[in-house]
């Protein structure tokens, strides 16, 4: 991983970044023609990010950052799939990323679908979004704690308190899914934080770090 930078720089760099978009104070860096011509023929990104499909979970614009700088995989609710992993996985051994992302948020459409979803009168959902909110329902289970074979009433569930939940599920199953991933992090060439976005702040705030070291 030559002129790759740690982990924890880039993390660190992408937190400063989060700030200046909080604050109002964006620098939009890397976004001219001039940076544009010179990716051309090859990206190096410094992060994967692997967030939600939310129209506002704008990841390059949450962190200030550039074209090239990001190697984005999204999808409703952030949920691991074949494809996810492949792209991650790519992202790793190809592009050589010191630092995957995983992103979620508050208010999210695909956590209260799964919420929704476990109630005992709940309408069925169409199969595809059944499909892709499955992941979460153990999630809803364990912060409704009610037995994964029973109703919840969606009225008494934390939606907040699902999505972190769900977010280090999701953190837990993509070091369990790939090798190649779990490796990496195992020789210190990859750190994986697991982070909540909110939404009207406009903060990131990690939730699950593994990996990261000074």
């Amino acid at each position: 991983m030559m002129g790759k930078p740690r982990p924890s720089r880039v993390w660190d760099a992408m937190l400063r970044g989060n700030e200046r978009f909080v604050f109002g104070d964006p620098e939009h860096p890397r976004q001219d023609v001039e940076r544009r011509e010179t990716i051309a023929s090859g990206q190096a990104p410094l992060a994967a990010i692997f967030g939600c499909a939310d129209s506002r979970l704008a990841a390059e614009i949450i962190f200030d950052l550039g074209l090239g700088d990001a190697f984005v995989v999204r999808n409703a609710g952030q949920v691991i799939s074949d494809s996810v992993l492949g792209s991650l996985e790519y992202a790793v051994g190809v592009l050589e990323v010191p630092l995957i992302l995983v992103l979620g948020h508050d208010e999210c459409g695909a956590v209260r679908a799964a919420i929704d979803s476990q109630a005992e009168d709940a309408t069925p959902l169409p199969p595809h979004i059944a499909h892709l909110i499955s992941p979460i329902v153990p999630a809803v289970h364990t912060v409704a704690g009610v037995p994964a074979d029973q109703p919840v009433d969606p009225a008494t569930v934390d939606a907040l308190e699902v999505g972190r939940e769900h977010l280090r599920h999701t953190v837990a199953e993509l070091l369990e899914s790939s090798e190649m991933i779990s490796a990496a992090v195992a020789d210190g060439s990859l750190a994986i934080v697991g982070a909540n976005y909110r939404l009207q702040e406009g903060r990131v705030v990690p939730d699950i770090v593994v990996g990261l070291a000074d």
